[in-house]
């Protein structure tokens, strides 16, 4: 398996490639996130690995970027932030997971793990009771989330229904995408006295 690393903090980058190799992976580095997608256009990688904050180009254009060119290979962000809004914005643009720093090496090992069978799954375009192929989604996670919004007729946000079902909030945000195209949910956006309006999910109808 080969991993790219984009982190201008070089300790980090050395840690990364220390983490790749107890894993028995390759991995390259990269310096920001424009060399970053040069390197990402000129070979192929298994996964990406994405710092927020960099110079040149942020996490955030560079993950928009890759997905220009690419709509599967798995992208993990690393990130010092913990507001929802910044993993939404993350999420909104394409990136798959997100380990925050600081990144523990059993965690992230087993994040890329999980995330590169994902897209294999889906690049091989396995024909499975339980996958629909274009999108790696499964009948069963998808059935959990349906049933919860069925049940409970109110709008949610997404860290709630997360809460509530016990999966990654970035699982539940994809599944809800996907029933978002397909008409079965509606999103709801709820302005509140502080902060920014929250996106909420309800279940719809016909």
């Amino acid at each position: 398996m080969k991993i790219l690393i984009m982190d201008n903090d070089e300790s980090l980058r050395y840690m990364l490639t220390e983490f790749c190799k107890h894993a028995q992976w390759d991995s390259e580095t990269a310096t920001n996130g424009r060399e970053g997608v040069d390197m990402f256009l000129k070979k192929n990688y298994d996964v990406i690995l994405v710092d927020y904050h960099m110079p040149e180009m942020d996490g955030l254009q560079t993950v928009r970027e890759i997905r220009k060119h690419n709509s599967t290979v798995p992208i993990l962000v690393l990130t010092v932030d913990e507001r929802q809004e910044v993993a939404d914005r993350f999420l909104e643009e394409g990136a798959t997971d997100f380990a925050l720093k600081p990144v523990k090496a059993p965690d992230l090992i087993s994040r890329i793990k999980l995330h590169a069978q994902i897209a294999n799954m889906k690049n091989a375009q396995v024909e499975e009771e339980d996958v629909f192929t274009a999108k790696g989604i499964s009948k069963g996670t998808l059935q959990s989330i349906s049933n919860y919004l069925q049940k409970n007729r109110d709008a949610y946000p997404v860290d709630e229904i997360s809460k509530e079902i016990g999966l990654a909030y970035p699982t539940v945000y994809r599944y809800l995408m996907h029933l978002l195209e397909e008409g079965k949910v509606k999103q709801v956006v709820s302005h509140q006295k502080i902060g920014r309006p929250k996106k909420l999910y309800k279940w719809y109808a016909h």
